[in-house]
């Protein structure tokens, strides 16, 4: 199949720019890691209102994970993703202007920018993959590519603001040139999407937005959608959401609020110190992540259990940083709340796919996904809760909360068990994966 406008990429490597698309789109998502840094120092910008910048980021991204699916039935991958791209571009333009506003609009066009991607681009990679690679290969190949996103946009922002000039514009610039660099790349890729423009998805919603091709969501069919059979079930309310939080919860701890609390501890590299940590919060994610497979366990919830006890373990970790003003215990921690992270994340997701239909496993994952990105809030609560008590203190009662939230999982981990798998399910799922 080939691309509306240029030549088409080769088969065998045609996914590696679809790839990119994620890569970069998650870049744009983490650069504010950074940027931050640079902010507190160079501006009177309160420690509040820049875990406001940070978290409004989850306003725009929540939409553009419940409509990333539908757009790309709609309008197919290939428009959408690289429109997204435009949009993430345009939104690192906006950053790098030096006022609150600018940054709270781009923040927030960057996280719908990125929601847009991640489901629209991971629909793309997964097809442009082609029907001989495995679905579990394509499914990791977008995991790498959003977790390398991610590193390198904390990295990057951080190297190009410690010693380059600029440091509040040139990362943000540099992020918009590498959306255009991708926007190139792409554009000779074909669109993978049976039939869009029209409302319906003949693609058997390989992008899970659909309802098995009965309509475009709307109307009696959409109140049965399988993607509510997950959110109805009671193992998603008593094992699944109590540790949601916790995914990026972990993550933010480790990369947004325990960096600052320590850069007194290295002067002159507050910057490239917070880039490094989230750079290695995040790889050591997705290093865990193929580990909670390992752990899982149909018949209990093994794996979120222990997910959780590492967060907690990261998080009391944390505390005692942040008590002793520790640079080595910081990192140590990220190390922890980043394997819980991967942990937690990997456990969600081998839960909610067992209870949804395979069909509608990319859309039963969004909004996973959308539940999970409660943990963007956590630093503005600290942030607000500050003035009441100490970090040290507030990280500790994050640990004691996580404790209750453990005991919940752990008390329904043998309980509430999805019905056993369709013996004629692999057949099926078999048939489904193979949509160009």
């Amino acid at each position: 199949m080939g691309g509306t406008d240029g030549m088409p990429a080769p088969r065998t490597a045609r996914w590696l720019p679809a790839a990119a698309a994620v890569a970069v789109a998650a870049w744009g998502a983490n650069q504010f890691t950074a940027l931050a840094t640079v902010y507190r120092a160079r501006t009177d910008w309160s420690a509040l209102s820049l875990a406001a910048m940070f978290s409004v980021y989850l306003l725009g991204l929540l939409p553009g994970l419940l409509l990333g699916g539908p757009a790309a039935d709609r309008y197919g991958r290939r428009r959408t993703v690289r429109g997204a791209l435009g949009l993430s571009a345009a939104a690192s333009v906006v950053l790098a202007l030096p006022d609150e506003p600018s940054v709270y609009a781009a923040r927030l066009a960057t996280g719908f920018a990125a929601g847009l991607v991640f489901l629209a681009g991971t629909a793309w990679l997964r097809e442009l993959s082609g029907p001989a690679v495995p679905p579990e290969r394509s499914a990791r190949r977008a995991m790498y590519a959003t977790g390398t996103g991610f590193a390198a946009g904390a990295l990057a922002s951080g190297v190009i603001a410690e010693w380059l000039p600029g440091p509040t514009v040139l990362p943000a610039l540099a992020h918009a040139l590498g959306c255009l660099l991708v926007l190139r790349a792409t554009r000779g890729l074909p669109e993978t999407a049976r039939s869009h423009g029209n409302g319906s998805n003949g693609s058997g919603n390989s992008s899970g937005s659909g309802n098995g091709g009965s309509n475009n969501g709307s109307g009696p069919a959409a109140v049965h959608h399988p993607r509510f059979r997950a959110v109805r079930h009671p193992r998603f309310r008593y094992v699944v959401l109590p540790a949601s939080p916790a995914v990026l919860g972990a993550a933010t701890v480790a990369y947004v609020v325990l960096p600052p609390l320590v850069a007194d501890r290295v002067p002159g590299y507050a910057p490239l110190f917070s880039g490094l940590v989230a750079a290695l919060t995040l790889a050591t994610g997705v290093v865990a992540q193929p580990f909670a497979a390992r752990l899982d366990d149909a018949d209990s919830a093994r794996a979120t259990l222990t997910a959780m006890a590492t967060v907690i373990a990261g998080l009391l970790l944390g505390a005692l940083a942040a008590d002793l003003d520790s640079v080595g215990l910081v990192v140590a921690a990220a190390l922890v709340l980043g394997t819980g992270y991967g942990l937690t994340l990997g456990a969600g997701l081998h839960e909610v796919e067992r209870l949804t239909p395979r069909a509608s496993g990319p859309t039963s994952a969004s909004l996973y996904q959308s539940i999970t990105s409660s943990g963007f809030l956590t630093p503005l609560l600290l942030a607000g809760t500050a003035g009441h008590a100490s970090y040290p203190a507030l990280l500790a009662g994050m640990a004691a909360v996580g404790l209750l939230c453990l005991a919940v999982t752990a008390a329904h981990s043998r309980r509430h068990l999805p019905d056993p798998p369709d013996p004629y399910a692999a057949a099926r799922r078999e048939d489904s994966s193979v949509q160009t």
